[in-house]
């Protein structure tokens, strides 16, 4: 990656040594990195990623936004009014 890349993983952490990346970005050998997952989680309080500076962490919602809520939501309201529906 070029030193100017930002890393973002919002799918899996295990996609991702974290070891590595976190040589990487201590070194600055890459700008920095979006996180939203990680091999472990919740993330521990002593892990390194929470100590740099060109890392921002999130605790697995970055999926978050309005729209995925009310979809989310409004579909789970629908399906179980559907259940109800045929089942009383």
């Amino acid at each position: 990656m070029k030193p100017t890349a930002y890393l973002v993983n919002t799918s899996r952490g295990p996609l991702v040594d974290e070891p590595a990346l976190i040589s990487i970005l201590r070194e600055r050998k890459i700008a920095g990195a979006g996180l939203d997952t990680f091999d472990e989680e919740p993330l521990p309080a002593d892990h390194p990623f929470r100590q740099l500076d060109n890392v921002l962490a999130t605790p697995h919602i970055g999926f978050v936004t309005a729209d995925t809520y009310r979809t989310f939501y409004g579909d789970t309201v629908k399906v179980i009014t559907e259940w109800l529906q045929n089942h009383h």
